[in-house]
């Protein structure tokens, strides 16, 4: 009569001395077979001394025996919660993993007795423990388990930091029959009867990558707190925001070279949505570097494929997909309550359907709302015009007086009268 218990570190085989102590035996089997043990947790081990289970709660309070069990189960019926075990005088515990059912005291008039609580010995002749509880089986196989569940470190309390549990319960030989009442569940259990904080049996706390994963980790948390801080400044229009896909980059260019004539070399691998040469705002001079805008991402692919390194006006150009999201945040925004209305010839940006044109931005017509900008480079739209109306202003000053001194410079000498000499 044997049951296999498959722990968090290993399996344990335990065999019973169903002639000794039938009783006992009957109890733990059942339990076993209604799958009571399932998920339970060890939450009392002391090192060479003994690791105790059985109670769903993990307390040391819980716990009943396998009649007071299927009472529960039923209504208008009422069964101790104990029952008295066997204690067997040529049962002790002499040798390393002898298997007891812990007996509980009386309190308060209330009779003691067995429930479900059991403890494992983890070393030899432990004496002190004869005749106080009953011994009714022993360990067979997976003494090494025992060895690591005896170096477990533990609280104050005897609780392991990190839980040890009975993932599943095996009943290999069973003598007797059902008592009466008894249902097996159709499954065992999937969650832990008690609400543990501890460390998941499944997790490792020391468990270190490879220094590459360890990098490779570090950049990418990196990363995503720099991504959520440029959204809290307002740089990102959000933290997860993704390139357009469907938008090339197009650098070393010739300064001769024009946005028509990108187009027009460009066109033929799709339609294009836009097509700009970045110049400088002063001088109006190119800085050899354009972005072209796509209709469709594959149209982009195959651009991107076929065009590098080609030659344009006497210079390779180099061909990238765009990595800015400048235009996304000033343009472009996702925000779910402006629902799906799009622009006649902008259906979504960048390959992403939830990015929808604002509606500061949507009554502009042209090529005003398209273009780009210079790269990191973000207007603000009401200080701009601030500068560009007193700009104007000081323009129009400086040309009323280059007038006014051309108009004195072209009056002949001959049309000047001479002054008369002042009288005394």
């Amino acid at each position: 009569m044997s049951v296999l218990f498959e722990t968090s570190l290993g399996d344990i085989v335990i065999d019973l001395e169903v002639d000794s102590c039938p009783k006992t035996s009957e109890n733990f089997l059942k339990l076993c077979k209604v799958y009571y043990y399932n998920l339970n947790a060890f939450f009392n081990v002391s090192k060479d001394f003994l690791a105790q289970i059985g109670d769903p709660t993990a307390t040391g309070t819980g716990g009943e025996s396998i009649w007071s069990y299927i009472a529960s189960q039923s209504e208008g019926t009422s069964v101790p919660r104990y029952f008295t075990p066997e204690l067997t005088p040529k049962l002790k515990h002499t040798h390393r993993g002898t298997v007891s059912m812990a007996v509980a005291p009386s309190v308060n008039g209330n009779a003691g007795g067995c429930g479900s609580q059991f403890f494992i010995t983890l070393a030899d002749n432990i004496e002190y423990l004869d005749g106080k509880h009953a011994a009714f089986g022993h360990v067979v196989e997976g003494l090494d388990t025992l060895d690591k569940l005896n170096e477990v470190f533990t609280d104050q309390d005897g609780r392991p930091f990190k839980d040890v549990r009975i993932r599943h319960v095996v009943v290999l030989d069973d003598p007797f029959p059902d008592p009466e009442g008894l249902v097996k569940p159709p499954s065992s259990p999937t969650r832990p009867p008690d609400n543990s904080n501890r460390i998941a049996e499944d997790e490792d706390p020391l468990a270190t990558l490879p220094e590459e994963e360890e990098e490779r980790e570090r950049r990418k948390r990196a990363a995503e707190a720099s991504a959520l801080t440029l959204e809290m400044v307002g740089d990102l229009p959000f933290a997860n925001v993704r390139p357009p896909e469907n938008v090339l980059f197009v650098c070393k260019l010739n300064p001769v070279t024009r946005d028509e004539d990108l187009e027009l070399i460009f066109s033929r691998f799709g339609t294009i949505m836009s097509c700009q040469v970045i110049r400088d705002k002063k001088t109006g001079d190119s800085l050899q570097y354009a972005f072209i805008e796509f209709d469709k991402r594959e149209d982009a692919e195959q651009a991107y494929f076929k065009m590098q390194n080609v030659l344009i006006d006497d210079r390779r150009i180099w061909v990238d997909f765009s990595q800015s999201v400048a235009r996304l945040n000033t343009t472009w925004s996702n925000n779910p309550k402006m629902g799906l209305r799009r622009q006649r010839d902008n259906g979504g940006y960048g390959g992403r359907e939830d990015l929808e044109a604002t509606r500061r931005y949507r009554g502009e017509q042209g090529r005003g709302g398209r273009e780009y900008d210079m790269v990191f480079d973000v207007p603000d739209g009401d200080s701009g015009r601030r500068r560009k109306r007193s700009r104007s202003g000081h323009r129009e000053r400086d040309e009323d007086r280059s007038r006014e001194r051309r108009r004195r410079r072209s009056r002949s000498p001959h049309d000047r009268r001479p002054r008369s000499p002042r009288r005394r």
